[in-house]
């Protein structure tokens, strides 16, 4: 599979209402956006994918990404199979390891040796009666092994919650051929105050997860940076401004060699769908 452009990144689309979600899929597609691309942290996420991809005719649709812990990779490759075979070569399935402290909530000391669940994961697709190929799938990766990962065993990679900098060594460890597809988020605010009552406790509650924290320190922030959530780190991972401004970062990923970029935009009301900045978004990438 080959993606390029600009997509949309939303939990709305995956948690909100159904018939809502199919309406504003529809709306992306003809706005220009190249890929809707939904999380999964619970629940019958092949139904959003089958309800998203029901709602368009050309876009990609994406999970971003299907948490390997919580489902059977036959079931998997059985949905691959089913909705491939009524919408065409249209879903990029995501997979990636989540995090110790949501999996070991439920089940404690289950989540361990991410690089090998992972590898085991895709082990397991591949044995199964309709593999998944690994053109149509990309890993969650932000640090260098399961970046060398995504390269051999998937189509490339899907990082999230990353800067352009982290874009370019990405790039650099996937080398040329496999995707490179990160998500940014952006707040439409030229208000740096509301930017921040917007994002900050949303950003805060991602850096306390380890995998992203320590890729925040491998990129270059410091402990005090991660704890307070700094004015320079909320920065560099949400860009805020006009239309101008989250495009020219945008740019900038692509510059440092992403193929497509996903634009996650959150709102006052995180649970809202934000239709109206999409629109906006739209109109300055046209």
């Amino acid at each position: 599979m080959q993606l390029t452009g600009v997509g949309v990144w939303s939990s709305q689309l995956r948690y909100g209402d159904a018939a809502e979600a199919a309406d504003a899929a529809a709306e992306l597609e003809e706005l220009g956006y190249s890929a809707i691309w939904i999380p999964d942290v619970g629940g019958p996420v092949f139904d959003s994918v089958d309800n998203l991809l029901g709602a368009t005719k050309q876009a990609v649709v994406a999970t971003g990404i299907l948490n390997l812990w919580m489902h059977e990779p036959t079931d998997v490759a059985a949905r691959y199979a089913a909705l491939t075979g009524t919408y065409g070569d249209r879903f990029l399935l995501g997979i990636g390891v989540s995090h110790a402290p949501l999996i070991d909530a439920g089940d404690p000391g289950r989540y361990r040796k991410p690089l090998a669940a992972t590898r085991s994961y895709l082990d397991a697709l591949d044995a199964t009666d309709t593999p998944v190929p690994a053109g149509s799938r990309v890993l969650a990766a932000l640090g260098p092994k399961m970046l060398q990962l995504a390269a051999t065993r998937a189509g490339g990679a899907h990082p999230y919650l990353v800067t352009p900098e982290h874009t370019a060594t990405a790039r650099a460890a996937l080398g040329d051929g496999p995707l490179l597809l990160p998500e940014q988020t952006a707040v439409l605010t030229t208000d740096p105050d509301e930017a921040r009552a917007i994002g900050t406790e949303w950003l805060r509650s991602y850096l306390q997860l380890p995998n992203y924290a320590n890729n925040i320190l491998r990129s270059g922030f410091t402990p005090e940076d991660v704890a307070t959530v700094s004015d320079r780190l909320f920065d560099a991972i949400i860009v805020w401004g006009d239309e101008e401004a989250i495009v020219r970062r945008v740019a900038e990923h692509r510059a440092a060699g992403a193929d497509h970029v996903c634009v996650q935009v959150l709102d006052a009301d995180l649970q809202a769908f934000p239709r109206t900045q999409w629109r906006r978004l739209a109109a300055a990438l046209a």
